[in-house]
Parts: structure tokens; C-alpha cells; sequence
């Protein structure tokens, strides 16, 4: 596999909503759990939703809601649209794969994308 390739993030005002996208080629044939981790200033990588080898999705309390995570392999793209931003929203988000979900619920991953920065502001 290649690293993923995120896009998507800007800035926004609180309530507004952005889509991010990663391209993950191979990764969709790889059978690994893929999801989005962000890391706010000064605090650690901390899982936010993901999709695994069933299509059954997850989410971090904070984002229920408001985020979706969905993937089309065709494009070996998984996305996440983001509705209702907060500041606390306000991190740098990375796409990931890794062995198991509870990896990417812990922040944790086996491969990891460069990241696109999401700020919102109030």
C-alpha cells in the first residue's frame, strides 16, 4: 500500500460543516479496519470514527451525530462529513488503517496519512 492521501480540511465557523477524503489505495483489499484519528494542539491522537472489515461503523461520543464516516472502494476512498463543527472540533486529522478497531478507537494505527488541518472557530 501507499500512504493514505487526505484532503478536505479548512476553516470554518462553528455550526458549519466540511467533508474530508482520503485515498487509501490497497488498503480496501487489505481487510483492515480503517478510520480518522485527529490530534488537537497539545493533546494526544485520539480516535474519532471508523469502519470496519464488516462496514459496521463506530464513533467517539463527542461526534455521534454529527459525523459520518463511509468509504467507496471502487474509488479507495474513505470520507468523513462533518456537520455541526465545535471549536473543540479545531485538530489536524489523519485516515488510518490498523490491525483491529480498538486500535483506531485508542488513536493508535499501523498506517497513517499526512493529515489535513480542520479549524473551526466561534
Amino acid at each position: 500500500q501507499g500512504q493514505p492521501a487526505e484532503s478536505g480540511g479548512g476553516s470554518v465557523q462553528a455550526g458549519g460543516s466540511l467533508t474530508l477524503s482520503c485515498v487509501m489505495r490497497g488498503y480496501f483489499q487489505s481487510r483492515l479496519p480503517l478510520g480518522w484519528i485527529r490530534q488537537a494542539p497539545g493533546k494526544e491522537l485520539e480516535g474519532v470514527a471508523l469502519i470496519d472489515t464488516h462496514g459496521i461503523t463506530t464513533y467517539v461520543d463527542s461526534v455521534k451525530g454529527r459525523f459520518t464516516i463511509s468509504s467507496d472502494s471502487a474509488k479507495d476512498t474513505l470520507y468523513l462529513q462533518m456537520n455541526s463543527l465545535k471549536p473543540e472540533d479545531t485538530a489536524m486529522y489523519y485516515c488510518a488503517a490498523a490491525p483491529n478497531s480498538d486500535y483506531l478507537l485508542r488513536g493508535m494505527y499501523q498506517y497513517l496519512g499526512e493529515g489535513t488541518q480542520v479549524t473551526v472557530s466561534s
